[in-house]
């Protein structure tokens, strides 16, 4: 208990701040609540997105239980920007923004009511990360709460996601399905509550964050609308006041060997690329000393084991159903692909948190996790690209079912609308490299997530015979031969700027290298025509944001000038 005192809030007991104590009263503090330590409880709900909408009720769920526990719970909200819904519209410029709006707005609030932890019950894409963010920049005995998976949808026998949606319009473009058909998949493509059911964005980074250290066991991979999800309130409850207790806070988790841990398992489950960027802004936050060469050698040596969607058969429930989160990590610690001594919000190292984690079959009942023997890549999928188009790199996603090299002719396009018009109207053929310029995090601005394009190629059929080349970003459910993160990027004047019609780019996944066949000579020629485009916004958050942005091999964080 005498740890627990140690946290409590000196300024509510502090008798020269009477105004902060007349309004604690007024929000219903007793004398005795003074005394205790008092945890923000952070929640990105809203109820304009499937992903976010239950937060609220949990977030006060956890409350009830942190109050029963010796502590003042203290909910408070941050936004949050729902990528399915803002996917292929200017909305996506805000989604990569709204990541450090989160960290910043988390930060804000946590330190000017001086709360003693952070519990961050979050959702959507970027909500970990930015939550994971500010509790390293506090620095306060702090744990994150994802809000679970959603179920799948189901069609005709078949089972849909949220990509199933986006495909759908491909399928409809080139004549596969009816418009009858499109809108009953779009209808049934999400049933309730949660996120993104794949191995996208939300579970790539609900599951590495496990990894890390962060969050409690399970946490990432029970569902949303799962019983076991509201009980979590309890854990929870307990967990902050063992923090508390320990005085364990987050740079006191995080480590190289924890980031490792992290990026570790998202190669081994085929997740987004979008941890990257995510990972990089993390480390930056922690101080910690993580690149790209980092998360390339990590791949290196992890080897794919799932076979989940994008690019596999299987979705987060499925990981669920066969022993969580916690069942493939301690596969993966005893084949050596983890660090077992890193600390974890539990008080305990994850080798601790892992013993007494039942062992994953493998057996005729599930295929969802492969042993390593029979793993479906001998390396991660997250593969970090280099060469003349990306001097400072860039990121693919190679899961092996799409070959190692592809060599085409560039087909160039200034923005995505434009793309989506020209893959709509048939401009796109086999054997092209697409690629889409001028959406950078400068650029977009917010470097939006190329989903759309790439689903387009897919549900026309083209998703084996093209390429794909961006400075923008992809979603988590993007699949295919793709590369973006391109760095620098088009409206710094990397080279990506400069590419023609016709130029050819050759994508090489076994050098891990991205060239364009221009000569030194035409490269310079070019250059001395461009002209740097003006600013898409010249007032606002995207203005602020392409004035402090940094490049996407830096993590596109905005507190780094």
């Amino acid at each position: 208990m005498n740890n627990l005192n140690k946290h409590s809030k000196r300024l509510t007991q502090d008798e020269t701040q009477p105004a902060a104590q007349a309004m604690l009263y007024a929000v219903g503090l007793s004398d005795a609540d003074m005394k205790k330590p008092q945890i923000g409880i952070a929640s990105t709900g809203y109820d304009g997105n499937p992903c976010n909408m239950h937060l609220n009720k949990m977030a006060y769920q956890i409350k009830e239980e942190v109050n029963k526990k010796d502590q003042v719970g203290l909910v408070f909200n941050t936004i949050g920007v729902s990528d399915g819904i803002s996917m292929g519209t200017s909305g996506m410029n805000y989604s990569l923004p709204s990541r450090d709006i989160i960290a910043d707005s988390m930060e804000v609030v946590m330190n000017a009511q001086s709360y003693d932890g952070l519990i961050a019950v979050v959702g959507c894409d970027k909500n970990m990360p930015g939550s994971i963010m500010a509790m390293l920049r506090l620095n306060r005995p702090s744990l994150m709460v994802y809000g679970g998976t959603t179920a799948s949808g189901n069609y005709k026998g078949k089972k849909l996601n949220i990509v199933s949606a986006f495909e759908a319009l491909g399928q409809k473009i080139s004549g596969e399905i009816s418009e009858v058909e499109f809108k009953e998949i779009i209808k049934s493509a999400i049933p309730g509550a949660g996120a993104c059911g794949g191995m996208y964005t939300a579970n790539t980074m609900a599951s590495s964050i496990e990894a890390l250290g962060f969050a409690l066991p399970y946490n990432s991979s029970i569902p949303a609308e799962n019983p076991h999800k509201e009980n979590e309130s309890l854990r929870i409850a307990n967990a902050i006041r063992n923090l508390l207790e320990l005085d364990l806070k987050p740079l006191d988790i995080i480590t190289k060997k924890s980031l490792e841990n992290a990026v570790a398992l998202v190669n081994a489950l085929g997740g987004s690329t979008n941890a990257v960027l995510h990972y990089l802004a993390i480390a930056h936050a922690a101080g910690i000393d993580f690149t790209l060469e980092d998360f390339q050698r990590v791949s290196d040596r992890t080897p794919l084991i799932a076979d989940l969607k994008p690019s596999g058969e299987y979705l987060m429930e499925d990981v669920h159903g066969i022993g969580g989160t916690p069942a493939v990590m301690k596969y993966l610690l005893e084949k050596g692909f983890l660090h077992g001594d890193c600390m974890t919000v539990t008080g305990k190292t994850l080798a601790e948190n892992l013993a007494e984690v039942e062992a994953l079959k493998f057996d005729d009942d599930q295929d969802v996790i492969y042993p390593t023997e029979k793993a479906l890549k001998s390396s991660g999928n997250i593969q970090i690209l280099f060469g003349n188009l990306a001097t400072e790199g860039s990121v693919a996603k190679i899961s092996g079912k799409e070959g190692n090299l592809f060599k085409g002719k560039a087909i160039v396009f200034d923005g995505e609308e434009n793309a989506n018009k020209g893959i709509g109207a048939g401009k796109v053929s086999k054997g092209d490299v697409v690629v889409i310029r001028y959406v950078g995090p400068k650029g977009g601005p917010g470097m939006p997530e190329m989903l759309k394009p790439t689903s387009m190629i897919m549900g026309a059929g083209l998703g084996k015979t093209v390429a794909l080349v961006t400075d923008g970003r992809f979603s988590g459910g993007t699949h295919g031969f793709v590369v973006g993160h391109i760095t620098p990027e088009a409206q710094s004047g990397g080279l990506i700027s400069l590419v023609e019609d016709g130029d050819i780019i050759t994508i090489d996944a076994t050098t891990n290298t991205i060239h364009a066949e221009i000569s030194d000579d035409e490269i310079a020629k070019r250059k001395a025509q461009w002209v740097q485009p003006k600013p898409k916004h010249t007032k606002g958050i995207l203005y602020k944001y392409a004035k402090m942005v940094s490049s996407a091999s830096e993590g596109c964080v905005t507190d780094k000038f």
